[in-house]
């Protein structure tokens, strides 16, 4: 609603825009290229690598693989405008 009053757009406009950044985003992330947003941040994939685990429930010890998870930096200037 904020956006939408923002960019003078109507709602179903302003949710189209942001369900089409959101999908190009994740899908260059799946790619693995990193998104930057001049002013804002990076949007990029990382990998956290193979660890030990332990199952909670029987205390065993497992094995957990490497996978990739996204991960976001913030710009300093979106950092400045938080810390205002």
């Amino acid at each position: 609603e904020a956006l939408s009053e923002k960019a003078g757009m109507t709602q179903t406009d302003v949710q189209k825009a942001v369900d089409a950044l959101t999908d190009v985003i994740a899908d260059a992330l799946k790619e693995g290229t990193r998104v930057q947003l001049t002013g804002f941040g990076i949007f990029e994939q990382r990998i956290r690598g193979a660890r030990k685990g332990r199952n909670p429930k029987t205390n065993e010890e497992i094995d957990i693989p490497e996978k990739k998870v996204p991960a976001f930096k913030a710009s300093m200037p979106l950092k400045r405008h938080v810390n205002a």
